[in-house]
């Protein structure tokens, strides 16, 4: 079921700290529907991703590579392709564009005047909050309804679920 824009749909349960149940189908069923949820997060959050890049002439794996560049960096290009899983070599085409646009520099490595990092430039990053402060506005509506503890759990599943989906991701990169 769709809600109007801004709307959320009622919450039918609620977190319980200590409260345990063990009815494995209804565990099943929960199971079921959190990963249900979490790909139609995926699905939105990558329409939203793409429609970003698109409104910035950025390709989708631009707009990637610039979210780790701006919370890791500064990166070298080898370190940036390892958190991104790309090819080494696909790194200076992504890099020329994102520099070209003004969203990174390039520079020598203070602790290695040989070696190359890239920095995000932050002149540019009003545009990024702009075009996701509809998310960032309906994100803060959300949490409001949630307590300290909750949001507190929310946190941690949603820390575990993105490290279980980094080591599935280098299982299969492994194979």
């Amino acid at each position: 079921m769709e809600y109007p824009r801004g709307a959320f749909p009622p919450m039918t349960v609620r977190y319980s700290p200590g409260r345990v149940d063990d009815d494995p189908r209804s565990r099943r069923r929960s199971g079921v529907a959190i990963k249900e949820s979490l790909r139609e997060l995926s699905i939105a959050l990558s329409l939203l991703n793409h429609r970003v890049g698109a409104r910035l002439d950025l390709k989708d794996v631009d707009l990637d590579c610039l979210d780790l560049i701006n919370r890791h960096g500064p990166l070298s290009p080898s370190a940036l392709a390892r958190r991104a899983g790309l090819h080494p070599a696909t790194m200076t085409g992504i890099l020329d564009r994102l520099e070209r646009a003004g969203w990174v520099a390039r520079e020598r490595d203070p602790s290695d005047r040989r070696a190359v990092v890239v920095r995000g430039l932050r002149r540019r990053n009003a545009e990024l909050f702009d075009l996701y402060s509809g998310m960032n506005s309906s994100m803060d509506q959300l949490c409001e309804r949630y307590s300290g503890p909750e949001l507190d759990l929310l946190a941690d599943f949603l820390r575990r679920t993105a490290d279980a989906g980094r080591v599935a991701t280098e299982d299969l990169a492994a194979d």
